[in-house]
């Protein structure tokens, strides 16, 4: 929230700029209306007593710009049905434009051909742009290049600023932590954050378990087996083996901060941390944009030797903070506020990318 209520983005009710929300979050989208200095517009988002989802819009939105608040929640499918009707609900009214916000794009950890399966994240957005989307705002995509899979504008927002800003304020002694990445996947993104903080890098190598880019997807070389009436071989193939887990870097001694986009299955988490601290951290942070935090989560990440689990409200996670004190909120409404302003009023968006912090 601003620190005093002069801090709120002015934006009158006249300008033609109209906020709604679906039921996936709905305190995300009324930190962000009260910072523009908005009121939710009104709308009846429901599930009939046969679960099919009805909206009411009760406002008119013609000649209007809609933005709909509409995040990833437990209840992915449904979520994604009502921004649907809700988006062409206001389609069909004649809206100017109409701006999905959703935070946490859903099935965006789908976004391959994995053996005779499909790419639902390639779905998903032929979905949301045929139910009358004209501009997409999200945050820390999986992938970046799922940006390639809409037909309009995407503005993948980052979380960086905040995390950054997080570590530096409330972790004491800072100067003595190093990132690590829990896979190499994920050494980029650890990379980036170590720069930022001039911090030393550590990469955790072989995993527990098989890794995305390693899954089975049907195109393998051919099997190593005679041609026939040839008497040629085609060469052995040798099947991947994953090394032993090990830590590559210095972590004795230091604060180990694990960083990743998302927070969902954390039993990769636990295991790196317990490696961590066997390898001499005095104190282990897990760090990621989205807290997912799916099944048992809470529950496993309470019992682990993580210290604290810092995640943005790009989802909601009440909940399973009941079940985990360890779990820490950075508020970024400041970050969909602006963006939503700037889009509104057709300004740049770059200052979003190096500027812009908790307390703007």
């Amino acid at each position: 929230m601003p620190r005093n209520p002069s801090h709120a983005m002015n934006i009158a009710s006249k300008t033609g700029l109209l906020l709604f929300t679906g039921n996936s979050h709905p305190d995300l989208a009324r930190l962000v209306a009260s910072r523009l200095g908005l009121e939710l517009a009104p709308c009846s988002v429901r599930n009939d007593e046969n679960a099919e989802t009805k909206v009411d819009i009760d406002c008119s939105v013609r000649g209007q710009d809609v933005f709909i608040i509409q995040t990833g929640s437990k209840e992915v499918n449904t979520s994604i049905m009502e921004l649907l009707i809700m988006m062409y609900a206001c389609k069909t009214s004649c809206a100017e434009s109409i701006v999905a916000v959703i935070p946490y794009l859903p099935y965006s950890k789908q976004s391959k051909m994995r053996k005779r399966g499909s790419i639902p994240a390639k779905l998903l957005a032929s979905l949301l742009c045929k139910a009358g989307m004209t501009h997409l705002i999200t945050m820390d995509l999986h992938a970046k290049e799922i940006q390639g899979f809409f037909d309009v504008p995407v503005d993948n927002l980052r979380a960086s600023p905040f995390l950054l800003q997080y570590i530096q304020e409330q972790i004491p002694d800072y100067r003595n932590a190093v990132i690590v990445a829990k896979n190499p996947g994920s050494a980029r993104r650890a990379q980036s954050l170590a720069e930022r903080l001039r911090l030393g890098l550590a990469v955790i190598h072989g995993e527990t378990k098989e890794a995305e880019s390693d899954a089975i997807d049907g195109r393998h070389s051919p099997p190593p087996v005679v041609a026939q009436n040839t008497g040629l071989e085609w060469p052995m193939l040798t099947a991947k083996e994953k090394p032993p887990i090990n830590v590559v870097g210095d972590v004795g001694g230091r604060i180990a901060i694990i960083v990743d986009d998302i927070i969902d299955d954390v039993e990769t988490f636990v295991a790196c941390a317990s490696m961590l601290k066997d390898r001499g951290a005095y104190k282990i942070y897990a760090m990621a944009t989205h807290g997912l935090l799916s099944s048992d989560a809470p529950r496993l990440l309470e019992e682990s030797t993580i210290d604290e689990i810092v995640v943005t409200n790009s989802v909601s996670h009440e909940v399973q903070k009941l079940q985990c004190h360890k779990i820490k909120t950075v508020d970024i409404s400041v970050l969909i506020s602006e963006a939503i302003r700037r889009i509104h009023n057709q300004e740049s968006m770059s200052y979003l990318f190096r500027n812009i912090t908790m307390e703007d």
